[in-house]
């Protein structure tokens, strides 16, 4: 939702990880459900890698969610990280009710005890339902710029846990 600021994580991750790419959406403000899942669904059928990884964000998590059994066979795993509560916001309703069903690959969702977006409590009981690894940071806010994260070296981290080759340097920088 709003998409992510140059500085943000995923910007950054984008421009330095080799084959990362964003899923650039029609309508970051007033999202649709179908119009996001499509998307996603067709820029994972279009990798040129046969298995991917994908990372979310916020609402993104939710377009993982709902997306996940129709391209199970092509995802390895997913970083889901400060997802939202389409519940609590009407631009976001359209992603509600946020499926329940485990994720058929493997993941791992990361969540601020402080998230402004959605409650720690609700992202541990996303991640139960969801299969995933659960990891609780204090008062991480929304893992975004404005909570003070650009690289973000622990969330790389993840992702090599996931099985992403993540260069050092990477990994190094901003540590």
């Amino acid at each position: 939702w709003r998409n992510s600021e140059p500085a943000h994580w995923q910007s950054l991750w984008e421009a330095r990880l080799p084959g990362a790419r964003r899923v650039v959406q029609d309508d970051w403000l007033f999202p649709r459900r179908e119009t996001w899942v499509r998307r996603l669904s067709e820029a994972i059928l279009d990798a040129r890698e046969e298995r991917v990884v994908l990372v979310a964000h916020s609402l993104g998590c939710m377009a993982v969610a709902h997306l996940a059994p129709q391209v199970a066979a092509r995802v390895d795993a997913a970083l889901l990280v400060a997802p939202a509560d389409p519940e609590r916001r009407a631009q976001l309703a359209d992603f509600a009710p946020v499926p329940c069903e485990r994720l058929p690959f493997r993941s791992i969702l990361v969540a601020s005890s402080n998230d402004p977006f959605c409650p720690v409590r609700l992202a541990g009981a996303y991640a139960r339902a969801w299969g995933s690894e659960f990891v609780r940071l204090e008062a991480a806010g929304h893992i975004n710029v404005k909570a003070g994260f650009g690289l973000w070296p622990f969330g790389l981290q993840q992702l090599v846990r996931l099985g992403v080759e993540v260069p050092s340097s990477e990994l190094l920088r901003g540590a």
